[in-house]
C-alpha cells in the first residue's frame, strides 16, 4: 500500500475550525489552540466533548493531572475578530511552560475551576471520563459541565484566521512548532 503524500491536507480539511483549551491544575491554569475538538454524543441531555492534545504541550500534562479542559469556539464576527485573534496569538504562539499566556486574555473561573474566556463565542466545560493514549497525543473524552454562548455569530475558521495573522507571528509559529513535531515523530518511532 502507498501513502498518498495529500493524505495531511485531506485530513486537516476535516478539521476547519480552530478552538482554544483551557485547564487548571494544582493552581498552574494554562491554555492552548487546537484543531481536534469534537462533538463525542448524540445524547442531548448528556453531552460529551473530545479533544486531542499533543503530549509536548504543556496544557497535555494538566488536562491529564486535573481531568479537567475547557474548549471555547472563537468568533468569526467582524467586530469580534480582534478579540478571537488576540485569543489565537496568545495561546498558540508559545508554551506555557514559558509564562503565563492566559494573564493577558479577559478570564473568569468556570464551574470545574478552569478559566473561561470571556471575549470567546462559546465554551464547553468538560470532566474527563475516558483517555486514549495515541503515542504523541491523547485523546481526552469529557462529560460536558457546564456551558455557555457568550455571543451570536458565526464560528472562526481556521483558513479565515490564518489570512489575518501578521506573517511574523507564523513565522515565529512555524519555529515553535518544529520541536513539537519532532517530539510527535519520535513518540511515534518515525
Amino acid at each position: 500500500m502507498t501513502l498518498d503524500p495529500n493524505a495531511a491536507a485531506f485530513l486537516s480539511a476535516l478539521r476547519p475550525f480552530p478552538v482554544a483549551v483551557t485547564t487548571v491544575h494544582d493552581g498552574h491554569a494554562n491554555g492552548l489552540m487546537s484543531l481536534s475538538a469534537g462533538s463525542a454524543s448524540i445524547v442531548p441531555e448528556a453531552p460529551r466533548a473530545t479533544i486531542s492534545i499533543t503530549k509536548y504541550n504543556f496544557s497535555h500534562d494538566l488536562i491529564a493531572d486535573s481531568g479537567l479542559f475547557t474548549i471555547h469556539l472563537l468568533s468569526g464576527e467582524a467586530e469580534d475578530l480582534d478579540a478571537s485573534l488576540e485569543i489565537l496569538k496568545a495561546l498558540g504562539g508559545s508554551s506555557g511552560r514559558d509564562g503565563n499566556k492566559l494573564a493577558q486574555l479577559e478570564s473568569r473561573t468556570g464551574v470545574t475551576g478552569a478559566p473561561i474566556l470571556t471575549r470567546a463565542l462559546a465554551y464547553v466545560e468538560c470532566r474527563v471520563v475516558r483517555s486514549l493514549d495515541c503515542d504523541e497525543n491523547t485523546l481526552f473524552l469529557g462529560d460536558v459541565v457546564g456551558a455557555e454562548q457568550l455571543r451570536k455569530g458565526q464560528r472562526l475558521d481556521i483558513g479565515q484566521a490564518w489570512s489575518k495573522l501578521p506573517p511574523k507571528w507564523i513565522e515565529q509559529y512555524d519555529k515553535n512548532h518544529e520541536p513539537q513535531l519532532a517530539d510527535a515523530r519520535k513518540c511515534r518511532g518515525l
